[in-house]
């Protein structure tokens, strides 16, 4: 399967949501709604996905939202065979707790670039206003769960770098 558009696509909004977070960072309000100061300021308009956001998400948790939802992506868009799941769950789980109607708009917007995202997860639970937070109620994150633990005898073997990124050997790309 050739995926190299998919995966730059990947990078790219990973690269839109950290333009989006040091945008919000440099208007030095953390503890400001996101939806309040994307209505606000202009240079901030044009990220969609902080009208996506709960609405009573602030800049600060914004941030640590971002940060946990997408640390992972480089290191996982580099392996040989991404796990689709933990790329989007991790999304879902970290960014969009308790959100599902945000959720379901970001997923349709991904979806326009990339087919296959955030496709196969549960569906979400709106979050109970006094409740707990949906994600304090798991064992593991769905990054963590998803990972499978290679067997020891393939830690021995060579790293040998085939496919994406690296060239197939006598390919000219």
């Amino acid at each position: 399967m050739d995926d190299r558009f998919d995966r730059r696509e990947l990078l790219l909004h990973l690269g839109d949501m950290l333009e989006a977070l040091n945008c919000l960072s440099i208007a030095g309000q953390p503890d400001m709604l996101v939806a309040q100061l994307a209505a606000q300021e202009e240079s901030l308009q044009s990220f969609k996905v902080l009208r996506m956001v709960a609405p009573g998400m602030t800049v600060g948790a914004f941030g640590a939202c971002v940060a946990s939802a997408f640390f992972h992506w480089p290191k996982e868009l580099l392996e040989a065979e991404p796990n689709r799941n933990a790329l989007a769950s991790t999304v879902q789980h970290d960014l969009f707790d308790g959100n599902p109607d945000g959720w379901k708009t970001y997923v349709a917007d991904m979806q326009e670039k990339v087919k296959w995202f955030g496709t196969g997860l549960p569906e979400m639970k709106k979050r109970n206003a006094d409740g707990p937070p949906l994600a304090a109620e798991m064992d593991t994150s769905p990054a963590e769960a998803s990972v499978e633990e290679a067997p020891l005898a393939e830690w021995d073997e060579p790293d040998d770098k085939r496919g994406w990124p690296w060239p197939q050997p006598g390919s000219t790309s």
